[in-house]
């Protein structure tokens, strides 16, 4: 049986925050942009949380729940910085890391580096070290798949630890609104609750292919999950801060047409790993080795975060011509990477929507 640990830093830009500016320590802070605009909260601190005030919350609204809110600007370097510290810490027990986002990841501990056979040990390590390395705490929660250990992660916040093991995981997932199941959202939801299902122990009551005829192929996956199944691997292959591609050309080229070409499928292989991760990224970056093996990069940031091919492709190919000696020195190498990743449902995004209007 695997051994999953899903850490969860809490509330986590809030915390940088607080941690950073002690004079904001136990103060409904609220991460966002200006109440008076149209932007939205990113994070909100515990103290905020207590009024209502949530991620994805228009700022106004906050305000309005909690007047006494302070709004402070996101600082999005310190999270990375942050970010970096705690990934470093994870590595220290497995490779078997998947990064969700800057404060979240699954780790598969069936095999660590301290040959430890008790994986809420290993948690309680690493909570410790995360905390001693950061002065931020983390929850965490263990388990045998990836869905248990996430939502073994959620029960107990702030600073939690929650193991469910298979003896344990009916009484705690039974009760559960069908909403805390992977994919469930808004509409979903509905369609769940006119089916008379608003908790996964309902859905329990039907069979998979009742769940297959009411909702597709996702009908199957939903019904496992209801049965506390999932058997999803810890992709530990995927950087949550950047992906990159590049080609290595037969020969040194000067030709401008080629090198354009050859953009523009890198920057559909980035824009297509990008949607496949529902993820979207913020600064473009283009890379060339000269037949020298000299290697230069350029980056363009946006104010935006995109997916989309054509923009990332017409401002890289900008780059490369102005920007660069192609056309005057032989390129034995072309990559495209892209950094500043945030995933389409995270309130980073309708943050920077918001204050791009």
């Amino acid at each position: 049986m695997r051994k999953i640990i899903h850490i969860d830093m809490d509330a986590f830009f809030a915390s940088v925050e607080q941690r950073d500016r002690p004079s904001l320590k136990n103060k409904p802070v609220i991460v966002g942009g200006d109440p008076q605009s149209r932007a939205v909260v990113c994070a909100a601190s515990y103290e905020a949380r207590r009024f209502g005030v949530k991620s994805a919350m228009s700022c106004s609204e906050a305000k309005r729940r909690c007047p006494q809110g302070i709004f402070v600007q996101p600082r999005f370097d310190a999270y990375s910085e942050a970010s970096d510290a705690i990934m470093e810490v994870l590595k220290t027990v497995t490779d078997q890391i998947e990064p969700l986002s800057l404060d979240e990841a699954y780790l598969d501990v069936t095999q660590n580096q301290f040959n430890e056979k008790s994986a809420t040990r290993l948690a309680q390590h690493l909570k410790a070290e995360i905390l001693k390395k950061t002065q931020l705490t983390a929850s965490a929660g263990v388990s045998f798949n990836k869905f248990l250990a996430k939502i073994a992660s959620d029960l107990k916040k702030p600073n939690g630890l929650v193991v469910i093991t298979p003896q344990e995981m009916d009484a705690i997932l039974l009760p559960l609104p069908v909403e805390r199941l992977w994919g469930v959202g808004k509409k979903t939801a509905e369609k769940f609750h006119a089916l008379q299902l608003k908790t996964v122990g309902d859905v329990r009551t039907v069979t998979e292919q009742v769940m297959i005829q009411q909702f597709g192929s996702s009908g199957s996956f939903f019904w496992n999950l209801a049965n506390g199944r999932d058997d999803r691997e810890v992709e530990s292959g995927w950087d949550p801060k950047s992906c990159g591609t590049e080609r290595t050309f037969a020969e040194d080229t000067l030709s401008i047409a080629k090198l354009v070409e050859v953009l523009g499928d890198l920057a559909a292989e980035i824009a297509e790993t990008l949607r496949s991760r529902s993820w979207l990224a913020l600064t473009f970056t283009l890379k060339i080795k000269y037949f020298d093996f000299r290697q230069i990069t350029r980056s363009v940031t946006f104010s935006i975060p995109t997916d989309q091919a054509s923009m990332i492709e017409q401002n890289l190919k900008a780059m490369l011509v102005e920007k660069t000696d192609a056309g005057r020195v032989p390129i034995r190498l072309l990559g495209v990477a892209c950094s500043g990743l945030i995933r389409e449902t995270d309130p980073l995004q309708f943050y920077f929507e918001f204050m791009n209007q």
